[in-house]
């Protein structure tokens, strides 16, 4: 398995601090790449993924553009758009809502809940992770990157 200075071509960081950045911006990378490729096999991309997965964490209730905005993993400034085209692969429904006309419901479909079903796995790398990493190097690296983002609790993300 390479290390990071191979990856990047790098002989020395300046310290292990760098080191560790260098390194999650390019395992950040690595995932979405792979992440990605995997989605659009079923048609679909990482983001819409992510949306399917919170209209389906709250179903049979339908959600908010507003409430999907705050739960999705990526930040998107243009929900709208992103909606539009699942709705348009009939993975979702969406309905006026009957208490504020402005808003709209969102629903997954079963054909949405068959997709996921379907793709779950791959996407949660389950033929990934326990291939390189044991459990608990999951649950230790799990515990760090909680750490690590503790210092930007401030930061609006």
């Amino acid at each position: 398995m390479p290390k990071i200075e191979e990856l990047v071509k790098v002989r020395q960081f300046a310290s292990p601090w760098h080191r560790a950045t260098i390194n999650i911006i390019y395992t950040n990378n690595w995932l979405n790449v792979m992440l990605e490729k995997r989605a659009g096999a079923k048609q679909i991309t990482l983001q819409q993924f992510n949306v399917l997965r919170v209209l389906r964490g709250q179903y049979p209730n339908p959600v908010t553009n507003n409430l999907l905005k705050e739960r999705l993993l990526t930040k998107t400034p243009d929900i709208s758009r992103l909606v539009d085209r699942i709705v348009s692969k009939g993975l979702v429904s969406r309905e006026k809502n009957s208490i504020d006309k402005r808003a709209v419901d969102l629903l997954i479909t079963d054909k949405g809940l068959e997709l996921l079903q379907e793709i779950e796995n791959d996407m949660m790398l389950d033929d990934v992770l326990p291939e390189n990493i044991s459990v608990d190097d999951c649950l230790k690296l799990s515990e760090l990157l909680d750490k690590f983002r503790g210092v930007m609790d401030d930061l609006d993300y």
